[in-house]
């Protein structure tokens, strides 16, 4: 899977939706998603398999369980498994919800 295919899997939430940041300021809820490191696969000094680990980045005024799952149910749709890690940003007064998943 790609970048740009996942961009399309997570537009199917319906939220505003962008690689690393957006250009100018949005009101939550919303999506970022970003390449982290790559976990390929090598033998023989080649790489045979490459595997991006991309982090999925939700962002929410308050805890918002039903957006959660539309990410998650879309993310199981997919057969995109994740781990998941919820943070409270209090500079920014929002919730930050990251979905680590692995695009092969």
């Amino acid at each position: 899977m790609t970048l740009a295919e996942l961009k399309k899997i997570l537009d199917e939430t319906g939220l505003r939706v962008a690689y690393s940041h957006f250009n100018s300021p949005v009101e939550p809820p919303f999506i970022t998603y970003l390449f982290r490191y790559s976990s390929n696969f090598h033998a023989d000094n080649k790489t045979l398999k490459t595997i991006d680990n991309v982090d999925i980045e939700l962002y929410t005024n308050k805890k918002e369980l039903a957006t959660e799952s539309l990410l998650e149910d879309i993310l199981t749709e997919y057969e995109l498994p994740f781990e998941k890690v919820e943070t409270f940003i209090e500079s920014e007064k929002m919730y930050q919800i990251i979905y680590e998943v692995r695009l092969y």
